[in-house]
């Protein structure tokens, strides 16, 4: 067993047994486990639980190891936990002699160590694959343990509400239609009031718009002056475009329980209101995770390619920019500004010139962290972190390392396209006093264009 000899390690640890004992882990949930790590159709899989050489250089990128520098939280371990598994059921001298080849069985204690490492201590955000020696897939063993662990229905009880609403209410947040109604409608007021218009300025179910906009769901409850922010851009730049009453919201939080059927049923719903409305262009808000479950990884679970175009709002603003459909004064934008990047975004998403030339042409000056884009560390709310509230402590323990990114550069705003990266940022803006503004990328650029 790994190290539990901290105070907090150990309440999160018999908190996980506990939930372990309690949902009774059945011999037919342990096959279908098993099952997950056998019946793959590539060799993906089997090649990363193979290729870990052990080298350690993966300790240094994980914001866990850094924090905690204890052994359980070396990515590599996330891997070993998983490939010891596969050695006890899938190979012939881990069945039969499972100690000699550090094969580990699915009992309770082991699988209440995996749902503390894999969910409680892992946020996905794939540095470690950065600076592993070989390229392990870090993160993708980790959701295949995950996977597993769903498969026994031990998935976090927290994460799974969080799930379970965005399943019956179609947004993870389980926010009332009439309260997204009259949350738009205000602020719809509020920009008639800066524009000095009347015209509808957030149009509503319209059928066949170019654009179907989608929210992460924290915008209207925390954040709705994002949502302003971006229908100022599309009025500016004459967009075609509609938000859904239905159905808006661009998050998947089933990619993070690892259970595909509900990762899939949620994509489903907003391919299916593409179809309903008969918009061409799917644009995903600034959410790190959904633009990745959505662009990227719902293919899999649909076992097809969408029929629509997607694309990120911040592709969407740099080709408005560089069209000349908005034209921006950055010198309205006084402070100075730092950019967090998303993991799902930059590191994992590529969009890291996208995102620098929108950036600097709304900003006077920009200072990025140490280290940025690609290299940039997790803010410490990513993999279903937010979600689960039973590792609030630990989460906000990580996020000591961003604030500290942040404070050197000294800048007064930070700029981030992800809603969840927003929440995490403002609490540790909170917890560390650091006295900075979050923004969205939709609010800097709103807030630099000349009308």
């Amino acid at each position: 067993m790994f190290s539990l000899h901290s105070t907090l390690n150990k309440n999160l640890y018999f908190r996980a047994l506990n939930i372990m004992y309690m949902k009774e882990i059945s011999s037919e949930g342990i096959q279908k486990a098993v099952n997950i790590l056998t019946k793959h159709t590539d060799s993906k899989l089997l090649t990363h639980l193979n290729a870990c050489v052990h080298c350690g250089l993966c300790e240094t990128s994980c914001l866990f190891f850094k924090t905690f520098e204890e052994p359980k939280y070396i990515p590599g371990k996330k891997v070993d936990m998983v490939s010891s598994i596969y050695r006890r059921y899938c190979t012939f001298l881990g069945r039969t002699a499972p100690k000699l080849t550090n094969a580990k069985e699915l009992t309770e204690d082991y699988i209440a160590e995996m749902v503390d490492s894999l969910y409680g201590s892992c946020t996905m955000c794939g540095r470690c694959v950065k600076h592993c020696s070989i390229g392990v897939d870090i993160p993708f063993v980790v959701r295949t343990g995950r996977r597993m662990l769903a498969a026994m229905n031990c998935v976090p009880d927290t994460l799974q509400a969080t799930v379970d609403a965005a399943l019956n209410t179609k947004n993870n947040m389980a926010i009332p239609k009439e309260d997204f109604v009259d949350t738009i409608d205000w602020m719809q007021e509020e920009l008639q009031d800066e524009l000095e218009t009347e015209e509808t300025l957030i149009p509503m179910n319209k059928e066949n718009a170019e654009i179907l906009y989608t929210l992460n769901p924290r915008e209207p409850k925390f954040f709705p002056l994002s949502i302003a922010a971006a229908a100022k851009i599309f009025h500016v730049a004459g967009a075609d475009w509609t938000l859904s009453d239905e159905m808006y919201d661009v998050t998947n939080y089933g990619y993070f329980s690892g259970k595909d059927e509900h990762a899939k049923l949620i994509a489903q719903h907003m391919y299916d209101e593409m179809a309903k409305l008969k918009c061409k262009t799917l644009v995903l808000g600034e959410c790190g995770h959904g633009t990745r479950a959505l662009r990227w990884e719902s293919p899999n679970y649909m076992g097809q390619h969408p029929d629509f175009k997607i694309i990120s709002l911040v592709e969407l603003i740099e080709e408005y920019i560089k069209s000349g459909k908005i034209k921006l004064d950055k010198s309205l934008n006084t402070k100075k500004y730092t950019i967090h990047d998303p993991c799902n975004i930059t590191r994992n998403g590529g969009l890291f010139d996208s995102l620098r030339f929108v950036v600097k042409e709304a900003v006077p000056e920009l200072i990025e962290m140490e280290p940025f884009g690609s290299d940039n560390f997790c803010c410490g709310g990513g993999g279903g972190m937010l979600a689960m509230s039973e590792y609030n402590e630990r989460r906000l323990k990580i996020g000591k390392i961003k604030a500290d990114q942040i404070k050197a550069t000294g800048a007064d705003v930070v700029i981030t396209p992800c809603h969840n990266c927003a929440d995490q940022l403002s609490q540790i803006n909170h917890e560390y006093k650091l006295g900075v503004e979050i923004k969205s990328v939709a609010e800097v650029v709103a807030d630099a264009i000349m009308l």
